[in-house]
């Protein structure tokens, strides 16, 4: 194996690197190197703590969200490899084709988009975990609301309180089964389908966990064990769902066309930056699923002809990058990889489409 460096490879005119790439449909795009490199990205490169594997792609490619087609064209790369603080990638020349290496103290082995599940402390996560982590312990999203009727929901607290907190017990009424955690949730934002009104999911805020001590008749003596907020009358009580997060994410354009927009910030906010969670209005039933990346399209500004003096809408800009982290039937939670502006509820999401010039992280 032969390190090279990148002007190197426009010197020996290496050509374009045919990435198997297919957005919502279209054919496959070819990149040359110089197209797809970064400017001024590095021929080497140190990973460092707090690093992720969008970050460190960044470095090198224009789109870092396809960074697992450009390894993945290396027929050796057979099994995952941990990147771990201190490993340094690099760029090389395998088999007449520009790659990336991983080079830790005991030579050189090929570098492998994906990664198996280990500690958060040994190696560096694909994308920053932790607040994902932290939202979807305090969100979740039913797809019918009138099942709602069906679920336990908070009557009273312990000694005729109003409200309880960690420690106390409560009551509960409905069927609240033996065994296992449950979640105390409140009522949150219905979201709907802008252009139909379709009802595509009801979100529901955690306030807290709780265990189940007894059940008499229809009444459930609960005891709360962790709080977010105060437990109040008529807050639903569910089991907790299965919240293993998905961290072998893959970075990649969805299979078919997806042509949705932005839905919400949780938590009110109407503004989005980078590393935002964002709800989305497509989901599973639309061909999401985890690591799918969609482009944020603004709007084009409303401005009038100069000679006839009608109203023209511009073209839409794209703004930035959403990957998918949590999808549900109808809709899905993104987090936001990559803003150029400031992002906005209603902003248009789109297959991702490579372009040419230096894209910013």
């Amino acid at each position: 194996m032969r390190q090279i460096t990148r002007s190197k490879w426009v010197r020996h005119g290496l050509g374009a690197l045919v990435l198997g790439l297919l957005a919502g449909g279209t054919q496959a795009q070819a990149l040359t190197w110089e197209d797809g490199l970064r400017d001024g990205a590095p021929d080497r490169y140190t990973v460092v703590k707090g690093d992720t594997l969008w970050d460190i792609s960044g470095r090198f490619l224009q789109h870092p969200w396809q960074w697992p087609e450009v390894w993945r064209v290396n027929p050796q790369i057979d099994n995952p490899h941990l990147i771990y603080p201190g490993d340094v990638i690099f760029l090389y020349d395998c088999d007449g084709r520009p790659c990336l290496g991983l080079e830790r103290g005991q030579g050189i082995v090929r570098l492998s988009p994906e990664m198996r599940t280990v500690p958060h402390r040994e190696a560096i996560a694909p994308i920053p975990l932790e607040s994902i982590r932290h939202f979807l312990r305090e969100h979740r999203v039913i797809a019918d609301p009138e099942a709602l009727d069906e679920l336990a929901y908070v009557v009273a607290g312990n000694d005729g309180r109003l409200i309880s907190g960690a420690g106390d017990r409560f009551y509960a009424r409905g069927d609240v089964p033996a065994g296992g955690r449950f979640g105390i949730y409140r009522v949150g934002e219905r979201y709907r389908d802008a252009a139909s009104g379709e009802l595509l999911g009801l979100e529901l805020e955690s306030v807290g966990e709780a265990r189940r001590l007894r059940q008499e008749d229809d009444i459930a003596v609960m005891e709360a064990t962790r709080t977010r907020q105060e437990i109040r009358g008529d807050d639903i009580v569910l089991p907790l769902e299965d919240r293993a997060l998905v961290t072998e994410f893959q970075p990649r354009a969805p299979d078919q066309a997806i042509d949705g927009r932005i839905l919400a910030v949780p938590g009110g906010v109407r503004f989005i930056g980078r590393l935002q969670l964002v709800a989305l209005d497509r989901g599973t039933r639309d061909g999401l699923a985890p690591g799918h990346v969609l482009a944020v399209e603004q709007r084009g500004e409303l401005v009038d002809d100069p000679r006839t003096g009608e109203a023209l809408r511009l073209p839409g800009e794209d703004a930035g990058l959403v990957m998918v982290v949590r999808p549900y039937d109808k809709m899905s939670y993104g987090l936001v990889m990559r803003a150029t502006r400031t992002l906005a509820v209603g902003d248009r999401l789109h297959n991702p489409r490579p372009a040419l010039g230096t894209a910013q992280r």
